[in-house]
């Protein structure tokens, strides 16, 4: 028995795990809901071990892992690049939501408050924080952390252990998605953001006809009420658009991967 223990953890199975757990280690840094602040970091570590446990066999199969201390040390950085940029595809998806709210606090003149954010840790407005954690909710709802995960062990299909990925695609996929975030962040907010600045214009035609009319008094709590409306209206919409992106983005990550 003993022996059949240290076959199964010989220094190849050990150096696999480390290999894997490497790889997802941007996953909890990175990633929705796996890097979430709500979740304490111990939490984190303990699931990240146990996900590593999991899809080590799976990913080391009959792989012969180089052991030479240079070799394993280049295949660790290329194990978090591979991670990273898995991560960070669907990182920039929510970045893109919290970006949403951020546009919309400005326009509706809440940008002077700022609330610490418990998915972030970071200091950021009211309805930035709003749209975060119903962004996580819905996450967490349509089954997204299952979709990251089974998206994750697919990369071991395009990207082998010890195979080296393409990095001009890695690059190019992670330049795209940094470019999306403010597109998406203008597509999420964009209704909200137009019925508002249409509000602003008709208070500043009702304070030329009526100019003894406090439009800073009456204007900002109808703002405040129109935006409300607004973002309680589009919630439906917004659901379904980061159902599809999260499916969108996952595609889009494994897409950038490939051996150079």
């Amino acid at each position: 028995m003993a022996q059949l223990i240290l076959e199964r953890f010989s220094e190849q199975t050990l150096a696999g795990f480390f290999l894997v757990l490497a790889r997802l280690t941007p996953l909890f840094l990175m990633a929705p809901l796996f890097s979430s602040r709500m979740v304490p970091a111990r939490v984190r570590g303990i699931v990240a071990l146990a996900l590593a446990v999991g899809i080590a066999p799976a990913a080391i199969g009959d792989t012969r892992i180089p052991l030479d201390a240079w070799a394993y040390g280049g295949l660790i950085v290329k194990e978090l690049l591979v991670g990273l940029a898995y991560a960070f595809a669907l990182g920039a998806l929510f970045a893109a939501v919290s970006v949403a709210g951020t546009f919309i606090d400005y326009v509706m003149g809440l940008s002077f408050g700022s609330l610490v954010d418990p998915v972030t840790g970071t200091n950021t407005t009211v309805i930035s924080q709003l749209y975060a954690l119903l962004g996580v909710l819905i996450f967490i709802a349509i089954g997204g952390d299952s979709w990251v995960i089974a998206g994750f062990a697919r990369t071991y299909d395009l990207v082998g252990i010890t195979e080296t990925p393409s990095l001009g695609t890695m690059v190019a996929g992670a330049d795209d998605a940094f470019v999306q975030i403010f597109a998406s962040a203008v597509q999420v907010a964009g209704p909200i953001i137009l019925a508002l600045v249409l509000t602003d214009a008709a208070f500043g035609v009702v304070s030329r006809v009526v100019p003894t009319l406090n439009v800073f008094g009456v204007g900002f709590p109808v703002k405040m009420i129109v935006g409300l409306v607004l973002i309680g209206a589009t919630l439906p919409w917004v659901a379904g658009w980061l159902s599809d992106e999260v499916q969108r983005s996952v595609s889009e990550a494994l897409r950038t991967l490939r051996v150079g």
